[in-house]
């Protein structure tokens, strides 16, 4: 593949070169055109396990775009431009793990594959084990409908890596549940298997913390609304975050780096 690196910036095709952007990379790219056309992708025999892998593949980025819409609310200042393909490439991962079902037919049976989405960063660049560094504990219902950010009073100065300017900081938690995906052959798409439960969350914030005083004890709690209590077919995924501020006056302001966020638990 040949990268472009002059001044002469377009998407588009140019004789027998097309020139396209990637997401998440600087600069231009450029092939050279071909390939099948779609009707032949869609309808020849030759390309059966090309329609099976696209069936499947559309099936992991809806389940990974369902973990990405129960955070919507802290998703901008929390992920990196690539988080899209990391969360699909993970749902592609428990695709593979169903046994039961046909090539291109195969669940994302998530609720017994949990393991793949635990320690989740969403952000690759900001780890937020590197960046908080107290100690903390995580405690769920057994109903999985509630859960709790724990942590001991300590001193921020020494435990917690904020951007120059800081001046507070606040602990995030929160519950969000994303439903398994079975192929519907009447829709001819993958649906959730529990659509009512799929991407119910609940995003909760400590107070603002003074990042140059102690820290009393502080216990966050989610809990999902209505009175839900999940499902067999759904997992609940419990994030911890945390984001950073600079107070001016009487405001707050958010930074724009700094803040990470990170699935810590799925049950």
């Amino acid at each position: 593949m040949a990268r472009q690196k002059g001044v002469i910036k377009y998407v588009g095709t140019l004789g027998d070169i097309r020139h396209f952007k990637i997401k998440g990379l600087e600069g231009y790219f450029a092939g050279m055109v071909g390939g099948p056309s779609g009707d032949q992708v869609n309808t020849a025999p030759e390309f059966e396990r090309t329609r099976e892998n696209m069936n499947e593949f559309g099936a992991s980025a809806k389940a990974g775009k369902s973990v990405r819409a129960g955070l919507s609310q802290v998703m901008k200042q929390m992920s990196d431009s690539q988080v899209t393909g990391r969360l699909t490439s993970i749902m592609k991962k428990i695709n593979l793990e169903d046994q039961t079902e046909a090539r291109g037919y195969r669940k994302i049976e998530i609720s017994t594959q949990r393991r793949y989405l635990k320690g989740f960063e969403f952000n690759k660049n900001t780890s937020f084990n590197g960046i908080f560094n107290a100690p903390y504990a995580l405690t769920q219902t057994a109903g999985r409908e509630s859960g709790e950010l724990v942590v001991d009073a300590f001193n921020p100065v020494n435990l917690v890596n904020a951007p120059s300017g800081t001046t507070h900081f606040r602990l995030i938690t929160s519950l969000s549940v994303v439903s398994d995906f079975e192929y519907n052959a009447t829709t001819n798409s993958y649906d959730p298997m529990d659509a009512a439960l799929n991407e119910v969350n609940d995003i909760q914030y400590s107070d603002f913390l003074d990042l140059y005083a102690p820290v009393p004890a502080t216990t966050v709690s989610a809990t999902l609304p209505g009175g839900v209590i999940p499902t067999v077919n759904t997992t609940v995924l419990q994030c911890i975050g945390i984001e950073f501020y600079q107070l001016v006056g009487a405001n707050y302001y958010l930074f724009s780096s700094g803040n990470c966020l990170k699935v810590e638990d799925a049950f």
